[in-house]
């Protein structure tokens, strides 16, 4: 049985609409921090198969380690909320992420000794501790957007701090693939050690992020409302939401770990490890395209104005990525001065033979929100049935066809967690933080469904077949959407 603490914080209806808009800036800065982060695992695992000769399947350990200490750290946490109450109902939601930044700056500060190790098990403990920070992290500040409004828009708000998560996770394989495969090897750093400043980098900056959040003061809203027991399971729409999250992450991270390995297949692209990262930054730059689409068009704005933002909102997130991907990073780097510029130029215009190819998929991005009719459930149904067209699609043939359908599942992946979790948050109330943990320990898909497809890969000696793995998932995704959020849940409103 459920035991309820009063509150003795403040209610959502306390705080105002500007202290809502100040504080949903601030934790923007962590999806974005996360997203640039994560992101980095696609780089690290190409980097660590050649530097320790490992196959497939040990390389997507990379992805074993991150996510499964999501699962591990969300387990924790439920355990605890069920025995002794919700811990940030106790601490605060501030207090929580304080604590995710601390962690993860100590996970990614032993990346030094692991790269002077030269020990892939060492290095896997560090991600492990990170994804631990990540964990707590992801738990506070998710249902925290969440409820920093109405309810029927939190699926609109998650889609816009989601969008800031990627684009972390645009610039991060740019970043990434430039200082991992070029700036630091090509200064002596060779194999793993390439990793090391990167990370210390990441420590430096969690350590900051963590001062910054420790003296800032955010709203109190629903903390104070401390529950014991499983009440959260009790909703069978949160059961089958925490499945549809697994699926939807494991979906995703085993794209985008593949990605590079992929298009450096002869029989898709031939690409090499530098020039796949930068279209990994494409594949991550959809789902920001998508995610800042989606929150305009899940948001209550008047149809006038959301109309000319679901235009300009995609073109200039395209004109972003074309930038990004053009940018003469060596140039940069030696000092060219006003080469650079020049360089740049050059870049830009001999890149648009590949991004108008893009632009297709962007057009029928706008349109299937059309179709989705500012639902989440519905607008969630339409995008996975894509991504499994997609991939199906890329499964059957090969070269540019396969490779653009890969990377531009971005796009239509990019809604998924914002509007399965925000499905299933709704309607349960006091119980949304431990219903959060259980949707975070689901990130453990992304810790399973790589190392499987990776498996798939090495026995069948078909990367290609292997994307059957990521397809199956986001086949439940889109019976999440259709079906699964509605169960159990006959007295709110349909989505």
């Amino acid at each position: 049985m459920a035991a309820i603490i009063s509150p003795t914080t403040a209610s959502p209806a306390n705080a105002t609409n500007g202290s809502y808009r100040g504080s949903f800036a601030i934790m923007t800065t962590l999806f974005f921090l996360w997203g640039f982060m994560t992101v980095f695992n696609d780089i690290l695992i190409p980097r660590f198969k050649e530097a320790f000769t490992l196959d497939y399947y040990h390389a997507m350990f990379v992805q074993l380690a991150f996510f499964g200490a999501y699962f591990i750290g969300s387990l924790i946490y439920f355990i605890i909320s069920t025995t002794t109450g919700d811990p940030i109902a106790k601490i605060g939601y501030k207090n929580g992420v304080v604590i995710g930044l601390l962690i993860s700056a100590t996970g990614s500060a032993l990346f030094w000794p692991a790269a002077n190790a030269a020990s892939y098990p060492m290095f896997l403990s560090a991600l492990f501790i990170v994804g631990l920070g990540f964990a707590m992290l992801q738990i506070a500040a998710n249902p925290y957007i969440t409820i920093l409004g109405p309810e029927k828009t939190a699926s609109s708000r998650l889609n816009l701090a989601q969008g800031f998560n990627s684009i972390g996770t645009t610039l991060g394989p740019l970043i990434g693939g430039y200082l991992i495969f070029q700036y630091f090897a090509r200064t002596g750093a060779h194999g793993a050690e390439s990793v090391k400043v990167p990370y210390l980098a990441f420590c430096l900056i969690f350590l900051v992020l963590a001062a910054i959040f420790f003296f800032i003061k955010l709203p109190h809203i629903g903390e104070g409302y401390v529950q014991r027991g499983a009440g959260a399971l009790k909703h069978p729409h949160v059961v089958l939401g925490v499945i549809a999250i697994f699926m939807y992450v494991g979906g995703e991270v085993s794209v985008g770990s593949a990605i590079i390995n992929f298009l450096g297949q002869p029989g898709v692209a031939g690409l090499s490890e530098m020039d796949a990262s930068k279209y990994v930054s494409i594949y991550w730059g959809g789902l920001m395209i998508g995610r800042f689409m989606g929150a305009v068009e899940l948001s209550e704005m008047k149809s006038a104005k959301k109309n000319l933002l679901l235009i300009v909102i995609p073109l200039l997130a395209y004109l972003l990525l074309w930038i990004a991907k053009s940018a003469p990073l060596d140039a940069m780097h030696s000092g060219a001065g006003a080469s650079v510029l020049s360089l740049w130029r050059e870049a830009f215009v001999a890149n648009w033979a590949v991004f108008k190819l893009y632009l297709p998929f962007i057009g029928l991005c706008w349109l299937l929100f059309q179709f989705g009719q500012s639902k989440a459930g519905r607008t969630l149904l339409i995008f996975s049935v894509t991504v499994c067209a997609l991939m199906l699609t890329a499964i059957l043939v090969g070269g540019t066809v396969a490779m653009w359908c890969v990377v531009a599942i971005g796009l239509f992946t990019s809604i998924g967690w914002s509007n399965t979790f925000s499905l299933a948050l709704e309607g349960t109330g006091v119980y949304k933080s431990q219903v959060s943990s259980l949707l975070v320990m689901a990130i453990l898909g992304g810790a399973v469904l790589p190392p499987l497809q990776g498996k798939i890969a090495d026995v069948t000696h078909n990367l290609q077949l292997s994307f059957i793995v990521p397809l199956i998932a986001y086949a439940y995704v889109a019976f999440y959407g259709a079906i699964g959020h509605k169960i159990g849940r006959k007295n709110l409103p349909a989505a």
